[in-house]
């Protein structure tokens, strides 16, 4: 025996979220940050979900990466605080949004970012694929494509955005924009290697993964306060 005694794990809430307006889960994702500012001692929450077609812009990121004038653009944009450049999100692709405290981890934003990267890469091997690192950046490949795109905050040690791994989305938005301002590293999706490959066995297997990469417990639940769910 390695341990004396199995190590108490972190409760983490599993909301299990279906599509939702990009406004509406950043609200709810600013009301759980605020809430565990103010009392550190809440559970951890993760936020599964899918986002109808919509851009973002990391803070600082440069709109010279949207092919389209964003002032005369019928296309749903939004600046947001987290880190990264600009990102495409649309229905087939699983948004895990982690709302954690590193203090009950390492306080250490390199450390999480890996982190991340690692639950996407258990998914992929789950499927035989091998997911990779590109030094320099951050994020997950498969033969040199980008699928998962990851882009943080973290205020007083307490997280929030997230990652976004392409499961069978509609590729043709990401044509409008350099991905993540990388020009020269093409985007890709699960199912150019997994024809029939659904959100909803993904999202199993990248709860499965979070659980383990973090050493949580988590529990799935249905959100309360912020808005009722349908």
């Amino acid at each position: 025996m390695i341990h004396s005694k199995e190590p108490h794990k972190n409760i983490c809430l599993l909301y299990n979220q279906g599509l939702m307006p990009y406004l509406e889960a950043h609200g709810w994702q600013r009301s759980l940050l605020t809430e565990r500012i103010h009392d550190p001692s809440l559970d951890d929450v993760l936020i599964l979900l899918e986002h109808p077609p919509v851009y973002t812009l990391g803070q600082g990121s440069n709109s010279d990466f949207l092919k389209f004038d964003i002032d005369k653009s019928q296309y749903n944009v939004h600046r947001v605080e987290r880190g990264g450049e600009v990102t495409y999100h649309c229905p087939g692709q699983v948004v895990g949004y982690p709302i954690l405290n590193l203090q009950r981890y390492r306080k250490d934003l390199h450390w999480y970012l890996r982190q991340l990267e690692e639950v996407i890469i258990r998914v992929l091997a789950v499927y035989g694929l091998q997911g990779e690192r590109i030094p320099a950046f951050t994020g997950v490949w498969l033969q040199g494509r980008k699928v998962a795109a990851i882009g943080i905050k973290v205020s007083r040690w307490i997280t929030m955005h997230g990652f976004a791994l392409n499961v069978c989305p509609d590729m043709t938005g990401f044509e409008r924009i350099v991905p993540c301002g990388i020009s020269d590293k093409p985007v890709g999706s699960l199912a150019e290697w997994i024809p029939g490959i659904t959100c909803q066995e993904v999202r199993f297997y990248i709860a499965e993964s979070f659980a383990e990469v973090f050493g949580v417990e988590l529990v799935e639940s249905q959100p309360q306060g912020f808005f009722q769910s349908e």
